[in-house]
Formats: structure tokens, C-alpha cells, sequence
């Protein structure tokens, strides 16, 4: 007799169907995971909801006669399960009930340091509190929510927080940095931040256990899995990324949460990285740091993995605050392709549609379609493109960089390209600048389309290095481009 599933193989709501029938490429609706239709409750296994008790190896417990027996679902009834780690075997659901809250555990020892991938280094990272690799058919689905804990793990600039939260901050231990701008978690942190700078890589020749607390983890790291869901959950306060599909093929994201202190270093949203076939619909974000970001690697790691992201939709997503709404690169060594953003809402966000790169990644990213996107308050930039980005928030880059001729680079495999991108039914009722773009003179932006929008915005749009860009229909406080 053959199994019954929850979720079948090629079935797929109507909603997925048509938003890939509508996207201007070819490209096939993602397959649902295949998740034997058996179940059995978390609290069976031991696992006490009190907030306080350790219930991680009840969790393990349960996955493990799940697999056992072919598969099936972890249901996570109402009440606050206390954890450590949680892996997600193939062919298994974790399902939370409406009133269930997943809260993890900030003791170190429970995450050990792995090797890994983030921010597109092949680098050594805690372990996420939820992960998966070379996992198949697995999905989390419910109504409740997950919390990483992650005020333990992250630094927080004054600058960012009003002094009543900064002096709950500084009162819970730590240390500041030595001109009091920065609190860290620890003395270990602190010293690998003043080797990494901004970009995250600390002195390979630090002790990292020392620096534990600074290798802290995106909360769910899915790496190399074929048929993921993600549905209904909502995802918040992570160590540093939220969500981060790696390597992933036939990933459905539909009707989530997503939310981050507005404060919180690294605090992205979700990061679809090197990833094929994948819908991102009905969701909403509220971050730290970027909000919807599509990468593929990092300079000669991203370019020797050489896996590109590509046939992405983003459609129905509202963010709120976050530098990005919606964001590509700066990691997109691997390049980039075959995109579709559409009838997407940015509210008070830094940047509404950001596009960033430096020399030294490579990569190529072309054929990306953004419309009916409506913008309200924009910080910064409504669309932006900046190939000298050097990892601060657009609200602080620099002005453009003028170069002599004789100065510049050759154009070859560490040389970014951004080309064939186009902008159609964009209204934005409030920017400090409608569009920046900052390209490479070696190799400008090419080839980008802005037809049928409308901007409102305190200054004029600003173009360095590029051609062939167009206008069709297009006003910036109702003057024409």
C-alpha cells in the first residue's frame, strides 16, 4: 500500500502556478516537499514547555523516530519550548501550533564551531540554532514563533538606540569599545572585531574559541536541501542573519514573519544565496540590516563554487524597516539571473531597491525585472546601484568616485558586470533621492530600463558610469527624465 503525504511531489497551489506563468522567463513552479502524512507531539518525547526547561534532546528524540520510520511531522504544541540546536532530517516537518514560541538557549557550548559559508567566505561558524544540510523534503509550518535569543550574540552601536535601551544594554555586561561608540557581548568579540572591520573575517590566527561570541549564527542555515517550505512562522531576533538558504534547490517561502531589532548588526531578513526555483510570496520584514537579500558567493571563494541564484520570484512582500527592501549582492561572485520582484510594498526603509558591488567579486547579474513596487518614506535612495560599496549602510557611503583614466583596473574575472535590469510601474511618494547609481568606469552598468513610474523625492537622480539607460514615462516631482 502506498504512503499518504502531507505535501505531494508537482502539487502546488494556484498562487505559485501563476506567479511563475507571469514571470518574463522560463521558469518551472518549485516542486513541495514530499513528508509522509505520520505525526508525533514533541511532548511525548520528554520535552517540558515551562521556558526554562532544555528540551534539545527531546527534539532530537523526535526527528530521530520520524526518520526512523521514512519521515513525517514534529507537531509543537502551544507553550515556550526552551532549546539548544534543532536539525531538521529529510523527509520531516517541524509544525508549530498558532500559541507555540521556540526560544534558544544563548549557552555557547551547545553551538559548536563548524565549518561553513557566510557572507560568501568559506569560513568557521557556530552552528544555527535551526539547520539542515543535504536535506530533502523538509519544511517548518505553523502559526507560532521562533526566537534566536540573539541580543546575546550581537554588538549594538549607541548611535542606533536611545539611551534608555543603550543604558539596559551596557547594564548587561559586556564591554565598550574603547571610544564608548560600540557595546560588545565580550572581550572576545571585541578583539576580532577590531581585526575584521566591517566586512566580518576576523585574524584567521585568533583563538576562535576565544572570539566564540563574535562566529555567531544566522538563526536557520538550510545548506545544499532540494524541496523546502517555509510557511506561516514567524522568524525573529537572530544572532546575525535570519534566514539563509545556501545552495538550495525548489524552496516555496510563503506567508511569514521576519523580524530583527531595527539595532541589530547583520540583521538581514533572509538571504537567498546560490539558490534555483524559488518563490517568495505573502511575507513581511521588519530587520536590522537588509531585508530581501539575493547573493552567490563571495570574490575567488564565490567564483570557485561558481553557483549562481537564479529564477527567483519576490512578489507580495511588504518590509518595513531594513537598509534594503529589496536587495542583490554585495556577494554575487557567482552571479545572478533571471529575477522577478513584483507587487512589493518598502515602507521607511534606507533603500527601496538596492544593487551593490565592488571590484575584486566578479560575477554577473542580468536579467532582473522589478515592478509595481510602492515606496513610502525612503531614507535614502529609492533604486540604487553602487559598485563601490564598501560595507556600510547606503545612508553613510561615500560620494562618487572620480578616477583617472590611466588608474583603472583591467576589466577581467574579479571585474563585476550589472547589465539588462528593468524598473516599470515604480511609485515612490517619498525619497531623499529617487536614483543613484555609481557604476565602474572599466565596465559601466548597461543597459537599464525605467518605464512607467513616478517619484517624489528631494533631490536629482545621479548617474556615473553608465549607458544605455532609458526612460519611458518616467517623472521625478512630476518633471520628466
Amino acid at each position: 500500500m502506498s504512503t499518504p503525504f502531507l505535501f505531494c511531489c508537482g502539487v502546488q497551489d494556484k498562487r505559485l502556478h501563476n506567479l511563475c506563468e507571469a514571470a518574463p522567463f522560463d521558469m518551472e513552479a518549485p516542486s513541495s516537499p514530499r513528508i509522509p502524512a505520520r505525526s508525533v507531539n514533541l511532548s511525548d518525547y520528554g520535552a517540558v514547555p515551562d521556558g526554562v526547561t532544555l528540551n534539545t534532546q527531546a527534539f532530537a528524540d523526535a526527528f530521530k523516530a520520524l526518520s526512523d520510520k521514512g519521515g513525517g511531522r514534529l507537531d509543537v504544541p502551544a507553550g515556550i519550548w526552551f532549546t539548544g540546536p534543532i536539525g531538521i532530517p529529510s523527509n520531516c516537518e517541524l509544525h508549530l501550533d498558532n500559541s507555540a514560541l521556540i526560544v534558544f538557549s544563548t549557552d555557547q557550548d551547545l553551538y559548536p564551531i563548524i565549518d561553513t559559508n557566510f557572507e560568501g567566505l568559506d569560513v568557521r561558524r557556530c552552528l544555527s540554532p535551526i539547520h539542515a544540510e543535504g536535506a530533502h523534503d523538509i519544511a517548518i509550518t505553523g502559526g507560532g514563533v521562533i526566537d534566536g535569543n540573539g541580543a546575546a550574540w550581537r554588538e549594538v552601536k549607541k548611535r542606533k538606540v536611545g539611551a534608555d535601551d543603550w543604558k539596559a544594554i551596557t547594564k548587561r555586561g559586556g564591554v565598550l569599545a574603547d571610544d564608548g561608540s560600540v557595546w560588545f557581548p565580550d572581550e572576545g568579540y571585541k578583539k576580532a572585531r577590531l581585526t575584521a572591520g566591517s566586512l566580518n573575517f576576523p585574524d584567521p590566527s585568533l583563538d576562535e574559541n576565544e572570539i566564540k561570541t563574535f562566529l555567531r549564527p544566522v538563526l536557520v542555515s538550510l545548506r545544499e536541501c532540494e524541496r523546502v517550505l517555509l510557511e506561516g512562522v514567524t522568524f525573529q531576533n537572530s544572532p546575525a542573519w535570519n534566514l539563509h538558504p545556501l545552495w538550495c534547490k525548489d524552496v516555496i517561502i510563503k506567508d511569514i514573519t521576519v523580524r530583527n531589532p531595527h539595532y541589530s548588526a547583520n540583521g538581514d531578513g533572509i538571504d537567498i544565496d546560490a539558490c534555483e526555483n524559488v518563490v517568495l510570496t505573502g511575507s513581511s520584514f521588519d530587520v536590522g540590516d537588509d531585508a530581501i537579500c539575493i547573493k552567490s558567493g563571495k570574490d575567488a571563494d564565490g567564483r570557485r563554487h561558481a553557483r549562481k541564484c537564479r529564477n527567483l520570484i519576490i512578489s507580495g512582500c511588504t518590509v518595513y524597516h531594513g537598509h534594503g527592501g529589496f536587495v542583490i549582492g554585495s556577494e554575487m561572485s557567482g552571479g545572478v539571473e533571471n529575477i522577478h520582484v513584483t507587487g512589493c510594498r518598502f515602507m521607511g526603509t534606507d533603500v527601496g531597491l538596492r544593487f551593490k558591488s565592488a571590484r575584486g567579486r566578479g560575477g554577473l547579474v542580468k536579467d532582473i525585472w522589478c515592478d509595481h513596487i510602492y515606496m513610502t518614506d525612503i531614507v535614502a535612495e529609492a533604486v540604487t546601484f553602487n559598485l563601490y560599496y564598501a560595507g556600510v549602510a547606503s545612508t553613510e557611503k561615500a560620494a562618487a568616485v572620480a578616477e583617472s583614466p590611466d588608474a583603472l583596473p583591467p576589466v577581467d574575472e574579479t571585474t563585476p558586470e550589472f547589465r539588462d535590469i528593468h524598473f516599470s510601474d515604480i511609485t515612490c511618494a517619498g525619497a531623499k533621492q529617487a536614483l543613484y547609481i555609481n557604476g565602474l568606469p572599466e565596465l559601466p552598468l548597461k543597459n537599464v530600463s525605467f518605464r512607467n513610474s513616478v517619484f517624489r523625492a528631494s533631490k536629482k537622480p545621479e548617474i556615473h558610469n553608465a549607458v544605455d539607460i532609458t526612460y519611458d514615462n518616467v517623472t521625478v516631482n512630476g518633471k520628466a527624465l
